[in-house]
C-alpha cells in the first residue's frame, strides 16, 4: 500500500488540536507536539502512516482517551461519585450503594 503525506483532514485536525492545546496553556512547541502525535496515532490506526507501533494500533484512539494518561488531570474533585460507583460495581464491592464518594475511593484503592 503506498504511503501518503497528511491529508487535508489530517491538517485540519492538527490545527484544531494545536489550538486546543494552546488554549489549555501549552506552549507553542508542546502544542505542536501534542497535535502531531494525535494525528500520527490516528493515521497509524487507519493504516496510512509510514511507521506504526503495535501499541499505537491496538490502543484506544486519542479522542476517546481524553487525557486519561496525562498525569493527574481528573479535575478538582477527581472522578465523580457515579464513576467511582461503576468501578466499585465492576469490582464487586459489597455495600457500595450506601457509601459516600470518599468511602468508594478508599474501597477501590484497597484493591
Amino acid at each position: 500500500m503506498p504511503q501518503r503525506a497528511w491529508s487535508a483532514k489530517d491538517e485540519r485536525q492538527y490545527e484544531h488540536v494545536k489550538q486546543g492545546a494552546k488554549k489549555r496553556g501549552s506552549g507553542e512547541g508542546r502544542a505542536e507536539e501534542i497535535a502531531a502525535r494525535t494525528v500520527n496515532k490516528n493515521r497509524a490506526q487507519k493504516g496510512t502512516a509510514r511507521q506504526r507501533s503495535e501499541v499505537s494500533t491496538q490502543d484506544i484512539p486519542p479522542q476517546r482517551r481524553g487525557g486519561k494518561r496525562s498525569g493527574n488531570r481528573e479535575g478538582p474533585g477527581g472522578r465523580t461519585k457515579r464513576q467511582l460507583y461503576e468501578d466499585a460495581k465492576r469490582e464487586g464491592i459489597e455495600g457500595r450503594s450506601k457509601m459516600s464518594k470518599e468511602e468508594l475511593r478508599r474501597a477501590l484503592s484497597r484493591r
